[in-house]
């Protein structure tokens, strides 16, 4: 993870491969790790919103397409959330 909050540059993606990162978060990483350390549970879900470039004068990503791909993770993301909830929810109550 990196903290951001701005897009990763060439360097860090090369960097973050070299070490097996197969994706790059900003707010999963810390929330779940004060989570944790208060004992609650956690459970991550991650879209991926845009695609790493890699190498100097790539093409940029632009805060646009980022919004545009979290529009359409909703979509894909919705069922999943409600069926995990209707999962736990004997647990909760």
């Amino acid at each position: 993870m990196l903290s951001g909050p701005s897009f990763e540059t060439p360097a860090d993606l090369r960097f973050l491969r070299a070490i097996g990162a197969d994706a790059v978060g900003m707010s999963t990483v810390p929330e779940a790790t004060v989570a944790h350390h208060a004992g609650i549970r956690v459970l991550g879900i991650s879209g991926i919103s845009n695609v790493a470039q890699t190498e100097p004068g790539g093409a940029k990503v632009t805060h646009e397409e980022v919004l545009e791909a979290g529009k359409t993770l909703v979509s894909k993301l919705e069922p999943l959330l409600e069926e995990i909830l209707r999962r736990l929810q004997p647990e909760i109550v």
